[in-house]
C-alpha cells in the first residue's frame, strides 16, 4: 500500500476539477491545466465534511487491479493530479544566481540575453507559459503554472554555464551548493 497514493487530494478554494474518464482538468486563478490518467489508476472526486461543518472537495486515486505496474503508477499519478492543482492554485517558481566577475544576464522582451563569459551573448527565448522576471542583473526567477516546464526551462538555462568546482563560477540553483576542489599546488 502506497503511503503517497493513499493521501487524499484537497482542492482548494477557486480551483475547479473536473473529471471525464481519465482525464483531468484543473481551472484556477493562475489557468488551466489538463492531465490524462493512464488506465490502471481509477479517480474518484468526493465531498468530505470537515469538524466545523462545511464540505471540502477531495480527490481520491486507487489502482484498477492489483498488479505491479498498477502499484507503481499509482501514486505517480497522484503527484501528477496534485501537481496541477498546486499549479493553477499557487504556481511554481525557480531561483537562478549567476557567479562571475562580468556574468550577468538581461531580459529583452521574451528573450534571455546572458553575458556568460563566452564570445558571444547566449540568447534564451522563454518558452510560452513561463514566466521569467529578473532581480538585478544576477538573480533570475522563472515561474509559471506547469511544474515541469519551470523545472525544465530552469534546467536549460542552467546548462548554458553550469557552475565549475575552483571558483563556483556559472549558473546555480539558489538553494544549490557547489562543491570546491582545492586548486593546484606548487
Amino acid at each position: 500500500m502506497s503511503r503517497i497514493g493513499s493521501k487524499a487530494i484537497e482542492i482548494p478554494e477557486g480551483v475547479e476539477l473536473s473529471i471525464n474518464g481519465q482525464d483531468v482538468k484543473a481551472k484556477g486563478k493562475l489557468g488551466e491545466l489538463s492531465l490524462r490518467l493512464h488506465d490502471e489508476v481509477l479517480i474518484a472526486l468526493e465531498d468530505v465534511a470537515n469538524d466545523d461543518g462545511k464540505s471540502t472537495k477531495v480527490v481520491n486515486l486507487k489502482p484498477k487491479s492489483n498488479s505491479r505496474f498498477a502499484q507503481q503508477i499509482w501514486p505517480t499519478m497522484r503527484t501528477l493530479v496534485n501537481n496541477i492543482v498546486i499549479g493553477v492554485s499557487e504556481g511554481y517558481s525557480k531561483k537562478l544566481e549567476i557567479k562571475g566577475v562580468g556574468y550577468r544576464a538581461n531580459l529583452q522582451g521574451q528573450t534571455l540575453v546572458l553575458a556568460l563569459g563566452f564570445s558571444h551573448e547566449v540568447k534564451f527565448q522563454v518558452p510560452e507559459g513561463i514566466k521569467v522576471d529578473m532581480e538585478g542583473q544576477t538573480e533570475i526567477t522563472v515561474s509559471g503554472i506547469d511544474k515541469q516546464k519551470v523545472g525544465q526551462t530552469a534546467a536549460n538555462i542552467r546548462s548554458f554555464k553550469p557552475p565549475e568546482p575552483y571558483k563556483g563560477k556559472g549558473i546555480r540553483y539558489a538553494d544549490e551548493y557547489v562543491l570546491r576542489k582545492e586548486g593546484k599546488k606548487k
